[in-house]
């Protein structure tokens, strides 16, 4: 008799994670880049423009950049248009030149219209290698533009790395079932 209340609990629980699309390694970077956001305003206050008025943007809490010549950087992020969560991203960059240390930063990525945050959808998008991002102190974002389209800033949380490129960073975006 027990099982059968059983079953109906067990069963809502797999379609409740099943409808919202996300398990605890998602839910976990989630919570990470809402701290992040926090974090980044908390920086620069100007950011909050951009957090107001773009289609949408990416988050990217915890990138780990390193390298001794070879360098590479990685991370998972959370991708919001107009406000609202719609999916996962992840990170990937190798390159190859004058480069040396290790670094954790929080890398946020801002999408000016709707056809830019849908070229990110689409997982084909990429930066090419003259790319860079600005780094996040305070009042420096006030004067920050776009360009091509998106805006990358980076917040160093710890290490030191001599390299603040973010070209040849590919992603892809994984939507998360609404």
């Amino acid at each position: 008799m027990k099982t059968i209340k059983i079953i109906p609990l067990v069963l809502s629980l797999l379609l409740g994670s099943i409808a919202y699309g996300q398990n605890a390694k998602q839910k976990k970077i989630i919570s990470d880049a809402k701290k992040a956001k926090k974090t980044l305003l908390k920086q620069d206050n100007g950011l909050e423009n951009f957090f107001e008025n773009s289609a949408g943007y990416v988050i990217f809490p915890n990138v780990g950049k390193g390298g001794f010549i070879i360098g590479g950087a990685s991370g998972n992020g959370v991708v919001y248009e107009d406000g609202n969560l719609i999916g996962m991203a992840d990170l990937k960059k190798l390159n190859i030149g004058l480069q040396a240390g290790g670094q954790a930063i929080i890398e946020v990525i801002f999408f000016e219209t709707a056809s830019d945050l849908d070229a990110f959808k689409q997982s084909d998008f990429q930066f090419g290698a003259e790319a860079s991002a600005v780094a996040v102190k305070s009042g420096i974002a006030f004067n920050a533009k776009y360009k091509d389209g998106v805006a990358v800033f980076a917040l160093p949380k710890a290490g030191l790395m001599a390299d603040a490129s973010v070209g040849g960073q590919k992603f892809k975006f994984n939507p998360i079932p609404q």
